[in-house]
């Protein structure tokens, strides 16, 4: 009997997190013999694979499959994924992330319900490592602060929103508006939706479709993630500048607004005043977010974590932003094979 649910998952030098994603599909509420899980590695270089072909062998009631993505793009190896599967219904998941139980049948249920054509749920966003940087990091993750208006990371309302992690949707959709554009190299899943959207389709989030999704363990790798996605947001834009949202359009015109008191202090000095002014105001702002943080995870670590996450952020994703509106040339393509929203 061929698979009625096909799981897609781009994938690099995922052996920490890859068995506990197919663990967590094989604890799925839905059978397990109407589902496939279809992986676009990234030629991947650590034990991910021989993690992947274990698993496989203890559990041969999961169909699992391997395409190999020497691109080590994720959109291609979305497409590469979709064009492998033979399900009716495509969910995307990603390495770092585990679903809950249900995670399957309450998006089955939502596109039974014509909710949207594509669905998706809200991420309960963990530590990707047991420190207290990555604690800080997790807790600035999901803080609308750090986030803004990005509702699957916090909400508790269902709805019609402009884009949701992962999502699920009929192999139709495929043919209606066309697969993940391979030009973007992250930003492609906000893009498919933005298609969606213009199709006349509803994107719709529902928090009872829960995961987790393991954040960023280090500072470092924050600012490397975040820097990706602002400069290719921008790509992005360019195509649709219509779908910018506030929460994006607020970490670039901060950068901008800094380096231009910054300069301009040099000539008038009322401008030095003004700079003062605004980052003042943004480190209360930090520290305010990081104190009702604290206390009420009664971690008093977050008060320097949490605005060290949420400044590099605000500043990777702003200036990536700008130095792709500056920049000239093609854009350098990044070799990292997974991500997150």
């Amino acid at each position: 009997m061929s698979p009625s649910v096909s799981i897609i998952v781009p994938c690099f030098n995922e052996e920490a997190t890859i068995g506990g994603l197919l663990e967590a599909i094989l604890a799925q509420s839905y059978p397990a013999a109407q589902m496939e899980v279809v992986i676009a590695d990234g030629m991947s270089t650590d034990g991910t694979r021989q993690r992947i072909a274990t698993f496989s062998q203890q559990h041969p009631q999961l169909a699992v499959r391997v395409v190999d993505n020497p691109a080590r793009s994720i959109p291609h190896g979305l497409n590469l994924a979709i064009a492998a599967a033979q399900g009716s219904t495509l969910l995307r998941l990603d390495a770092h992330s585990s679903p809950h139980p249900e995670y399957v049948a309450r998006s089955l249920q939502a596109l039974d319900e014509d909710k949207g054509w594509n669905v998706g749920g809200v991420w309960e966003i963990r530590p990707g490592q047991d420190t207290w940087l990555a604690r800080a990091i997790a807790a600035a993750a999901a803080h609308p602060f750090g986030v803004g208006d990005a509702r699957y990371r916090y909400t508790t309302q269902a709805g019609a929103v402009d884009t949701v992690p992962f999502g699920a949707f009929r192999r139709s959709l495929i043919e209606r508006i066309g697969p993940f554009d391979e030009t973007l190299q992250t930003n492609e899943d906000y893009e498919f939706n933005t298609r969606i959207r213009q199709a006349g389709g509803a994107v719709w989030l529902d928090p009872a479709i829960r995961s987790v999704y393991y954040a960023r363990p280090t500072l470092g790798a924050l600012a490397h993630q975040y820097w990706r996605y602002g400069y290719w947001k921008l790509r992005m834009l360019r195509r649709y500048p219509g779908s910018l949202r506030p929460r994006q359009a607020i970490p670039p015109l901060f950068v901008l607004a800094l380096l231009g008191l910054g300069g301009l202090s040099l000539l008038w000095p009322p401008a030095a005043w003004l700079l003062g002014a605004g980052v003042v105001s943004y480190a209360l702002l930090l520290l305010a977010a990081a104190l009702h943080k604290a206390i009420e995870l009664r971690q008093p670590s977050l008060l320097l974590g949490m605005p060290l996450a949420m400044m590099t952020m605000h500043f990777s994703w702003g200036a990536a932003f700008l130095w792709s509106l500056l920049s000239s040339g093609a854009p350098r393509k990044h070799t990292n094979g997974t991500k997150s929203i």
